[in-house]
């Protein structure tokens, strides 16, 4: 029997991410099938509430974006109804409206050239929590991707339709990838639609823990160099695609039209 030799943590790591590079692979899925996937994807995961949120993504050319049509909730979402459009939300490509929430998306994407899609829902762990006050706590390996990575608006600035409400919630975003927004829900942007996606699972998961958490005594904070080795792990782009990858898997066992 082989000596087992202990080695250090980060030779692991390199090849745990070396491997990650070659058996992970990207999916091959359209951009309007990508944000179809999105929706089902969080709307299995607790996120639909009526016709609120928005899953979006910068087309190919610039200055245009897919999105749902106005008027479906996310379990009805498929390639065959997501609409492109412009930066003043006319309809370039699909039948339909745009949803007039769109709006504020416009502005994260100005603020910032990197981001290439944005999720924002109102899932009820994490709408629960928008109404106590209570920035996100994230102390669990599983929402670490989350660490110093989720921003706090503390005051609910109306419905965002208007300018003056993208501009308030795209300063609060600042440089994270996700924000808890007030009397509202959440917001995830990132480089991918996978990203965003996933980010958005997680903040949820993270808002449900929180409050189960809370419910039995205090919360105890994680290290935070232990935090930030586990948010750099979840967080490598090709993680995202494998755990994006398996939740789109269950989304299509149950829904393969939503390709369609």
């Amino acid at each position: 029997m082989n000596e087992i030799v202990a080695r250090p943590k980060s030779e692991y790591d390199a090849k745990f991410r070396a491997d990650l590079d070659k058996f992970v692979q990207v999916s091959g899925w359209t951009l309007q099938q990508k944000v179809a996937l999105a929706c089902r994807i969080l709307d299995r995961d607790g996120h639909e509430s009526a016709l609120a949120g928005q899953v979006s993504t910068r087309g190919e050319k610039p200055g245009t974006y897919w999105t749902l049509r106005f008027g479906l909730g996310f379990d009805e979402a498929r390639e065959s109804n997501i609409l492109l459009i412009d930066d003043d939300l006319n309809v370039l490509a699909g039948e339909g409206m745009a949803n007039p929430a769109n709006r504020f998306h416009l502005w994260i994407y100005r603020a910032r050239p990197e981001t290439h899609a944005i999720v924002h829902t109102h899932p009820p762990y994490a709408s629960a929590l928008s109404m106590i006050a209570e920035e996100l706590i994230v102390s669990h390996m599983d929402t670490c991707v989350l660490y110093e990575n989720c921003a706090y608006l503390p005051e609910w600035p109306g419905v965002p339709i208007g300018d003056e409400e993208g501009e308030i919630i795209s300063a609060a975003l600042g440089d994270k990838q996700a924000v808890l927004l007030a009397h509202h829900g959440l917001l995830t942007a990132a480089k991918t639609i996978e990203e965003a996606a996933v980010l958005a699972f997680y903040v949820e998961r993270a808002a449900k823990l929180q409050l189960m958490a809370r419910a039995v005594g205090p919360i105890r904070r994680v290290k935070p160099e232990l935090a930030r080795e586990a948010r750099s792990y979840r967080g490598s782009p090709k993680y995202i695609a494998a755990t994006f990858n398996y939740l789109a898997r269950r989304v299509l066992r149950e829904a393969p039209d939503c390709l369609t």
